[in-house]
């Protein structure tokens, strides 16, 4: 490791300015005139992977962007890691709060800072230095490698499930190395072994064929506001548990061990409310500690209620037609599907009379679970321990990244996340930054990981 160490103290300088040339192309896949820079973005690490020595490197062109995948087959006994990341990234806005440029990248306090220092450009190009190193130092690598970067993680990745699927026999291997998550702090990294599932619906009650004058019609009508209001009440009951039949039916009970972590983590719940500006904290489930409830308890949120006027100044109507967004969050077992239609059925059932109630579905994604116990969970936890001389606490994630299951379903391999990144650095807000510590340290914990399993 000290070898290891010197080499990439020496070689720092190279490695930051060659991510800076990777952070300079604004690969933002949300926005269509940015295209162009999502296929640079590409062809960059394309042409990185080629020159590090990676084998069968290829872009393949998929409906939306690009996915890359290289691999290195030397090793005939050694177990396959497959590499995920990508190299799409968020818009930028609001612009005028970035302190330097967003895709000119700055480095001030030990940090570098541009859109995608973090998420995901930074922490997926540790493993691209990691396998230069190792290959430089050693000539070969202690086990098999395969990269599969893509560029739509930002927009859902729509297009990597049929990849992933159709290409099995190719990415087949023993376990996927994701770095898209975070440490728990400085200098105490994390493994997140669970992340929350997704579903989402829109809902869309109506009563009247207009909207109508409430001097004429007032108190004689159903305002549709109203109906929605209380529609969308029976929700939740007086204890912020889901009211929805069958919805907690394949939730699993936390184990005594994981209660454990969850506590061990020292969550200080004043602080997050000094920060917030709140004076309590009591959304969710009443019966639940707040950091089981934000990582391991399923949910149903209003993300977005509107009807009626809401222009400037006042306009008396009785509005006839009123919408929400709803998004449930979901965890090991819950299906989102199942889950989509239970919510669709409740509201149906009750609708308030005098009015229709329209429901549809929209975006799914399933949860993600692994055993802390799995080899290769400790093969990590090792790694982390050998380089940050602390073990890592394991934790539960309470937002959801679709792909990381469609890896293990189709796949059928273990995942493991090994996160980076720190809390605090700004991913899709404006300063995003990557601590450079972490730059260092992330490399030598891969190839630590590498070569330990």
């Amino acid at each position: 490791m000290s070898q290891l160490s010197e080499f990439l103290s020496n070689n720092q300088n190279k490695n930051v300015e060659e991510l800076k040339e990777l952070l300079r192309i604004p690969s933002i896949s949300s926005l269509s005139e940015h295209k162009e820079d999502v296929q640079k973005a590409a062809s960059w690490i394309l042409n990185k992977l080629k020159q590090i020595g990676m084998e069968h490197v290829e872009i393949i062109q998929t409906k939306g962007h690009p996915i890359i995948y290289a691999d290195l087959i030397h090793q005939e006994n050694a177990p396959t890691v497959l590499v995920y990341g990508h190299y799409d990234v968020q818009p930028v806005d609001p612009v005028n709060l970035w302190e330097t440029p967003p895709f000119e990248p700055t480095i001030r306090d030990e940090k570098i800072f541009a859109r995608g220092a973090t998420d995901d450009k930074g922490q997926m190009f540790l493993h691209i230095k990691a396998v230069e190193t190792l290959l430089e130092l050693n000539g070969k690598l202690p086990v098999n490698i395969k990269f599969c970067i893509e560029g739509e993680e930002e927009i859902g990745s729509p297009n990597l499930p049929h990849f992933l699927t159709k290409s099995k026999e190719k990415l087949s291997c023993d376990v996927v190395v994701i770095s898209d998550s975070d440490m728990w702090d400085k200098g105490i990294p994390a493994i997140t072994y669970s992340l929350r599932g997704l579903c989402s619906l829109e809902v869309s009650l109506k009563t009247a064929n207009s909207d109508l004058h409430s001097g004429m019609y007032g108190g004689g009508v159903q305002n549709a506001n109203h109906l929605l209001v209380q529609l969308l009440s029976t929700l939740h009951d007086s204890n912020g548990k889901v009211n929805v039949e069958h919805f907690y039916d394949e939730v699993m009970v936390l184990t005594e061990f994981e209660k454990e972590q969850i506590k061990a983590l020292g969550f200080d719940e004043e602080k997050l409310k000094k920060s917030l500006g709140l004076t309590d904290l009591v959304g969710g489930e009443k019966n639940h500690p707040y950091s089981e409830r934000i990582s391991s308890r399923p949910t149903l949120e209003i993300n977005g209620l509107w009807g009626g006027f809401q222009g400037e100044g006042t306009k008396t109507v009785i509005p006839n037609e009123a919408h929400a967004k709803i998004t449930c969050r979901l965890v090991n077992n819950q299906d989102p599907k199942k889950i989509q239609e239970l919510v669709k059925k409740h509201l149906d059932e009750h609708a308030p009379k005098g009015c229709t109630v329209k429901v549809s579905v929209g975006d799914v994604g399933n949860p993600f679970l692994t055993p802390i116990d799995s080899p290769m969970i400790q093969k990590a936890a090792e790694a982390y321990k050998k380089v940050y001389e602390k073990s890592p606490v394991y934790k539960r994630e309470g937002g959801s990244i679709p792909i990381v299951s469609d890896f293990s379903q189709i796949l059928n391999v273990p995942v493991v996340l090994m996160g980076f990144g720190l809390p605090d650095e700004n991913l899709h807000a404006p300063n995003e930054h990557f601590h450079l510590e972490n730059f260092d340290k992330g490399i030598l914990t891969i190839c630590a990981f590498l070569e330990l399993i």
